[in-house]
Parts: C-alpha cells; structure tokens; sequence
C-alpha cells in the first residue's frame, strides 16, 4: 500500500503528502521520511521511491540517485507500483512538473 493510499485510511488523514507547491527539493525529504520511516512517515519502499520520481521531475538530483539505490532493493512489482502512483499524482494535478 502506498502513500496515496495509506492516506485514505481513517486513522492516516494527517500522512504527510506530495502537495502542488512542493518544490524538488520538499520531495525529496518527503522521500527520505517515508524510506526511513520518520516524521510521521510509515516506512515505505514504494511510496518513497514514487515520491523520489516525482522529486526527480521536478528537477532533484538526489532523489534521482536515492531512486536508483532504492531500486535495488525492490522487486518489479514494487517499481511498477510506485511508478503508477506516480503517474496517478501527476494525473490528478496533485504534483505540477517543471516545463
């Protein structure tokens, strides 16, 4: 389960979430919160490393690089996971990308 989806959860509404104004860089410690499972953050493999993609995008070169490492440490279906949550954020206007 991923971030967007702990977040329904009755008893998650506080999670802290990727936000429109978040810049690279607030994702990017978004990120390292919920790998390490700090900050009100549960520890989650597929929610930071969806969150380091969307930091990358917006231009972070350290989450580009925790991204990496954290794919070594997941398998398939977790990658393909994060990447749909992904997706779904930047579908939804959750997260604005740099032009």
């Amino acid at each position: 389960m991923n971030a967007q989806e702990l977040a329904q959860e009755p008893q998650a509404e506080s999670l802290p979430l990727p936000t429109p104004d978040m810049s690279g860089d607030d994702l990017f410690k978004l990120g390292m919160m919920y790998s390490a499972g700090s900050g009100g953050c549960p520890m989650d493999r597929v929610s930071a490393h969806m969150i380091f993609n969307l930091a990358a995008m917006k231009g972070s070169v350290e989450a580009r690089v925790y991204r990496r490492e954290m794919s070594l440490e997941m398998e398939r279906e977790e990658i393909a996971e994060a990447q749909k949550a992904a997706r779904r954020y930047i579908d939804q206007g959750v997260v604005k990308l740099v032009a």
